[in-house]
């Protein structure tokens, strides 16, 4: 008599490359720039750009950036918090479930990971991509691939997709507890920086096909009228973390980090404000950053040397960086939650 048959877990980071080197960061950022949800353009002119500008004239400059946050047994600091992550998961779960961790791009492959599942003959799955706030070139981006390695699977176990979980109180308790390890009081400003999207990508998916709320009210938005819309999302994630510390308005900032290319990105954009700061005086700011559940390059360096020297240029004393949700236990049991939820 054959097994009851267990319920999946599909946890999905971004990607890492394989190692710092030149050839494997290039590979990496090839495959995460041709991802057509990620920049979308005509493929034609997305693989001159990609392949023929950008990829060449960064991967040097990202792999020197790799090496320098790279453990050389554990691999990057993104790897080493997703594994934990997966591990703890499967621990608590218990023996009901099967865990897995892929990455959307480079590996642990999610072609993999689902391969290995569906040899399992399993009741559920529940997939959870790895970003809080939705957004197509991300989330978007691993339920497109998930769905397409299913399509030639021979049954199909019932699937859910957490496509969000931006005010989980959970996750905010987690934030909010790692922000009260630093002295709140020291700091003049709070920002927080979320990776940064091209415009455009906001209005694919309104029900109108377009941008409807071009004043960007999404500091008051309760994301009911756009449930997808990721700058709602962001903005809802802060009302939730600055509501759980008392953080007066006028303290703090939302802003966006990582834009590339010379069309419109969603603002403000994080340098241009740590820039005004500057020139208002600000001299200790402390960032949140609630994009990403484990600390990785755009924090370690964008944020924590990157965006840290060019303020102490610019005059201003410090940039400290509040820690992602890493190790903490209470961001495991969140996980938890959500599988249960999503699979019964």
């Amino acid at each position: 008599m054959r097994n009851k048959a267990k319920k999946g877990v599909l946890l999905v980071q971004l990607g890492t490359p394989d190692s710092p080197t030149r050839r494997d960061v290039k590979k990496y950022l090839t495959q995460f720039l041709m991802d057509p949800r990620v920049m979308d353009i005509p493929v034609v002119s997305r693989t001159l750009l990609v392949k023929g500008i950008i990829v060449p004239k960064r991967s040097g400059t990202s792999a020197q950036t790799y090496a320098s946050i790279w453990d050389d047994e554990a691999g990057s600091p993104l790897m080493t918090y997703s594994l934990y992550q997966q591990q703890k998961l499967q621990e608590v779960l218990g023996e009901e479930y099967h865990v897995e961790l892929a990455m959307r791009y480079q590996n642990p492959s999610i072609d993999a990971a689902m391969e290995r599942m569906e040899a399992m003959l399993l009741e559920s799955i529940v997939v959870i991509p790895l970003f809080p706030q939705y957004a197509s070139a991300t989330t978007g981006s691993v339920i497109d691939r998930v769905m397409e390695i299913m399509r030639t699977w021979q049954y199909f176990p019932r699937v859910n997709f957490v496509s969000s979980y931006y005010d989980d109180p959970l996750m905010i308790e987690v934030i909010a507890e790692h922000a009260l390890r630093h002295d709140l009081n020291s700091y003049d400003h709070f920002l927080f920086s979320y990776h940064g999207l091209p415009v455009r990508q906001l209005g694919k998916v309104d029900s109108k096909g377009e941008l409807s709320c071009p004043d960007f009210g999404c500091d008051h938005c309760k994301t009911d009228v756009n449930p997808y819309c990721y700058l709602s999302h962001c903005y809802a994630t802060t009302r939730a973390i600055t509501d759980k510390l008392n953080l007066p308005k006028e303290k703090f900032t939302v802003c966006f980090q990582s834009r590339l290319g010379k069309t419109p990105w969603i603002q403000p954009y994080t340098s241009d404000t740590l820039h005004e700061l500057a020139q208002k005086g600000v001299k200790r700011i402390l960032v949140f950053s609630p994009a990403f559940v484990a600390d990785c390059i755009e924090t370690i360096d964008e944020i924590q040397v990157e965006y840290a020297n060019e303020f102490k240029d610019l005059g201003g004393e410090e940039v400290h960086m509040v820690e992602s949700l890493n190790r903490n236990p209470k961001w495991i049991e969140a996980l938890r939650r959500m599988v249960v939820a999503n699979s019964n």
